[in-house]
């Protein structure tokens, strides 16, 4: 039996990962109220300052999915653990890599699509607009949430074997985030607010560094995490 490629078990992972999520949304569910609640416990804390909401808007819609991204990489991993399918899947002829692959690009793609809901609740409850192009803002929402998974799924995984997985993983995700949720922010604020000395292509560069150098770390380091 010939061993399937990186790229074809990938993908078959991949969708064996959405079909579980679509079946059950409970996860969906659950992200789509955190973030929400967070973004309006944002407007309510700072009261009707709207000048402070709007320019702090790219800020709050970074916290809004840095800390729901914690609910959606802890669960990442779940039904492995629960069922032990982990162990079944390292017996399957595939490549391991692929399996950290599969959940990245799923953790990415759930985030990404979350963000781009958030957007328009942004506008809503701080009053901004979008000056740049809304490709501009789908950019920067796709590399900051490829940014955020990447490195949450490696750390997913380690997390998972730990009794307090859930206090394990904020705590050694978030430290490494800051350079890419800077940025992001950043990036976002120029889109809602313009970007007269031509800052954006240079949050972009950060940005896509920042994903290439932690999916490259991913891809090597996770057939080791996951060894018994």
């Amino acid at each position: 039996m010939r061993r399937p490629g990186l790229l074809a078990s990938t993908w078959v992972l991949f969708w064996k990962d959405l079909l579980l999520e679509w079946r059950s949304r409970a996860r969906v569910n659950a992200l789509v109220f955190f973030s929400l609640a967070t973004l309006l416990l944002f407007s309510f804390a700072l009261g009707p300052d709207t000048a402070l909401l709007r320019r702090n808007a790219g800020g709050y819609l970074w916290l809004a999915l840095l800390l729901s991204s914690v609910l959606a990489l802890g669960e990442s991993f779940r039904v492995e653990r629960e069922n032990s399918s982990m162990e079944g899947l390292r017996l399957v002829p595939v490549d391991t890599r692929s399996i950290f692959l599969a959940k990245a690009i799923a953790n990415a793609v759930l985030l990404a699509a979350l963000g781009v809901l958030l957007v328009p609740v942004l506008v809503a409850l701080f009053d901004v607009r979008i000056v740049l192009s809304w490709g501009q803002l789908l950019t920067i929402i796709a590399l900051g949430c490829l940014a955020i998974a990447a490195p949450g799924t490696l750390y997913g995984a380690i997390a998972s074997h730990a009794r307090a997985r859930d206090v394990l993983l904020p705590l050694l995700l978030f430290p490494i985030l800051i350079p890419a949720l800077v940025a992001a922010a950043k990036g976002t604020t120029l889109i809602f607010e313009g970007d007269p000395m031509t800052q954006f292509p240079s949050w972009i560069a950060l940005l896509g560094s920042f994903d290439l150098l932690y999916w490259g770390l991913g891809i090597v380091l996770f057939p080791r995490v996951i060894e018994e």
